[in-house]
């Protein structure tokens, strides 16, 4: 008879870089990215009173952040 071994060990990465959010771990990144998204997005509808350019702008600097940071923290570990 054959049997599968599989691991159901995790290999998760330190808990330094993790949040702890409605009993769900969420990396850093994630969050700061959403935060960059969010207060660019005030600033630039404040600034351009232009729904396109905020929108525009906020999810530009959201996935620039979420990538970089993303790469900066699988380095760091």
């Amino acid at each position: 008879m054959t049997t599968a071994d599989i691991s159901t060990r995790e290999s998760r990465p330190s808990s330094d870089h993790f949040v702890d959010l409605a009993g769900t771990r969420w990396p850093l990144y994630k969050i700061e990215a959403l935060a960059v998204g969010f207060v660019l997005f005030v600033a630039a509808g404040a600034v351009t009173q232009s729904m396109q350019v905020a929108v525009l702008t906020a999810a530009t600097a959201a996935v620039v952040t979420w990538w970089a940071r993303r790469v900066y923290y699988s380095r760091t570990t």
